[in-house]
């Protein structure tokens, strides 16, 4: 097969690789895209068995003020429904709280709890700005709530919650976090989902682009002003590769170049983990929570897997709870079947509502640990890793290879916008001029 008439090989199908593509494909590059799946989207899948709509990867955009996402899906008028979570908020939503015996505690005690982690948090950015560079989120955590001088239990509490934050948001355990490592969680405006699924975007992306799903890439060759990309159908040829796949496939070596990348690229690499997170969505015939909340958390050592549930009933009008098992609950449930997952859930909600928990109709349980093209659901920040790793894994490499992907960009990292940007930028420097991203949904 003759190759040499490619300008551009983008490798990954995900939403930074379609951005480059496209954007690449518009400035009159001959681009093709490989995909080792056999659909596109990557980290951004919708589960439409059954006739329901489940996002399995991306399901929010988290914050829609000045988000090119939000603008991206508003001109191709994919709907979407306002579910603002706040980045772990501990309140600003309705939110029933239960103590650690499982009781719902009272409103005057949960504003006390609440009021309790704002009062760390006015604290928590002092003691990261003057942490040491090997320091953890749990190390700067402790010693803020050490700071406000509280009893045991009411620390416990507080302490708890910042560790699920570490988790929710980043999918690992506090002591595996960088102090710096939750810097980037701000979220500007609503934050919302999509109804029909978050994979109509890059659907709409794809459109007229040349994508070869099924095409596993093993080997990238750059040579002076060339790449050769190796895949189980063949060598693909071209003067630049943007390569967007996601940490964890750089780091486990299944995907190799010649030559290595580069020591900086490397050492930034060295600097970052894939998590450990997954979704479990139930459905259930009736709902036997309270109408007025949108979460339910349980506080306490019960919670220390199953201590948050969203009420995602909004969305298509079927009783929804999504949980999540971050972290070291990801990988102690590693292999379990969807029945034993279920259980182990349902187990603790009938310690919150005893008989009124139904058995659900759906259970829907991720495993993105166990997807060989993502290990993982993203990156995040290891002790004594610096936030420029981001951008430092995103550096060109002899003017022709490129890297790309969440994990390339500093800002807001882990997020769909940050693959976006991340395809944007590496699109740029292929073409050596600025190329505005709106055109592509102009």
């Amino acid at each position: 097969m003759d190759t040499s008439s490619w300008d551009v090989v983008v490798v990954g199908a995900g939403v930074a690789g379609l951005v480059a593509a496209r954007l690449l494909q518009e400035a009159g590059r001959r681009v093709v895209v490989l995909e080792a799946r056999g659909r596109i989207g990557g980290r951004v899948h919708t589960d439409r068995s059954e006739g329901r709509v489940t996002d399995l990867g991306a399901s929010w955009i988290h914050g829609v003020d000045g988000s090119a996402v939000a603008a991206a899906a508003t001109a191709f008028g994919l709907p979407t429904v306002e579910f603002t979570v706040g980045g772990y908020q501990v309140d600003g939503r309705p939110i029933a709280y239960h103590a650690p015996d499982g009781r719902r505690m009272s409103d005057d005690e949960a504003a006390r709890f609440a009021a309790d982690v704002h009062a760390v948090d006015r604290t928590l950015a002092g003691v990261v700005a003057t942490s040491g560079p090997s320091d953890s989120y749990r190390d700067v955590v402790a010693r803020a709530v050490a700071a406000q001088g509280w009893d045991a239990d009411r620390s416990a509490r507080v302490l708890e919650h910042l560790e699920h934050r570490s988790e929710e948001q980043y999918g690992v355990a506090a002591d595996e976090l960088a102090a710096h490592g939750l810097d980037d969680d701000t979220i500007e405006g609503d934050e919302v989902v999509f109804p029909h699924g978050y994979d109509e975007l890059p659907t709409r992306l794809a459109g007229g682009l040349d994508v070869r799903l099924g095409h596993e890439v093993s080997l990238v060759t750059r040579s002076s002003g060339a790449v050769t990309v190796a895949t189980d159908h063949g060598l693909f040829s071209a003067g630049a590769a943007v390569v967007t796949v996601p940490v964890g496939v750089l780091q486990a070596g299944v995907l190799r170049f010649e030559p290595p990348l580069p020591h900086r690229h490397r050492q930034a690499l060295d600097g970052l983990r894939m998590n450990a997170f997954e979704k479990v969505v139930l459905r259930f015939p009736e709902r036997f929570w309270d109408d007025d909340v949108y979460a339910v958390r349980q506080l306490g050592p019960e919670g220390v897997w199953w201590h948050s549930w969203y009420d995602l009933t909004r969305i298509d009008g079927e009783p929804t709870l999504l949980t999540f098992a971050a972290g070291p609950a990801a990988r102690a449930i590693r292999g379990w079947s969807a029945e034993r997952v279920r259980d182990s859930v349902l187990g603790q909600l009938r310690r919150l509502y005893g008989d009124r928990v139904g058995d659900p109709t759906s259970v829907l349980v991720t495993a993105w640990q166990d997807d060989p093209w993502a290990r993982g659901s993203y990156a995040h920040m290891l002790p004594g890793s610096t936030t420029a790793d981001h951008d430092d894994l995103a550096e060109p490499i002899d003017g022709v290879l490129h890297l790309a992907g969440e994990a390339t960009w500093t800002d807001d990292p882990a997020t769909v916008a940050a693959a976006l940007h991340s395809g944007h930028r590496a699109a740029e420097r292929v073409l050596g001029r600025a190329v505005p991203v709106e055109g592509l949904w102009a």
